[in-house]
């Protein structure tokens, strides 16, 4: 079963590793840089739209981000 933790903990690392400031990734976004500040300490987490877009501008794999292929192999 896919979990919210999975998914939230694979956002922040993304967004950690992503190089772009929270300010620049905010901007890129349409969002307040403290949204993004919400998602890296796990108060909060994207609506679908944001997410898709997270995953666009970050350059990730949608499948990977949700944890589908863990689900599959289960």
């Amino acid at each position: 079963m896919i979990k919210l933790e999975q998914i939230r903990i694979k956002l922040q690392n993304a967004i950690k590793q992503s190089g772009l400031t929270q300010t620049e990734l905010a901007r890129r976004l349409g969002v307040h840089y403290s949204v993004i500040s919400q998602y890296l300490s796990g108060r909060s987490m994207p609506a679908l739209d944001t997410f898709a877009n997270l995953c666009a501008i970050l350059e990730l794999d949608v499948e990977d981000m949700l944890c589908i292929s863990e689900y599959k192999e289960n």
